[in-house]
């Protein structure tokens, strides 16, 4: 076996890596190998973190284009 095989010795996911894995999530799209290797690899505090932050821009975005048609309309 080798170390990377082995989950104890794989480094931790970066923040961004998180980033990228949540950004797809949102969209339900997630290859069944990805998702594997983010269950392993994934930081919880990072994927929380990362949840909320997409929240919140998913929030803005959708207030953005409410205040555009209204303005317009």
């Amino acid at each position: 076996m080798t170390n990377d095989d082995d989950p104890q010795h794989r480094p931790p996911a970066s923040f961004g890596t998180t980033m990228k894995a949540v950004f797809w999530s949102f969209f339900g799209v997630r290859k069944r190998r990805d998702y594997e290797h983010d269950a392993a690899n994934l930081n919880p505090i990072h994927v929380i973190l990362g949840g909320l932050i997409g929240v919140a821009v998913f929030i803005g975005i959708l207030i953005l284009v409410v205040r555009m048609v209204v303005a317009k309309g």
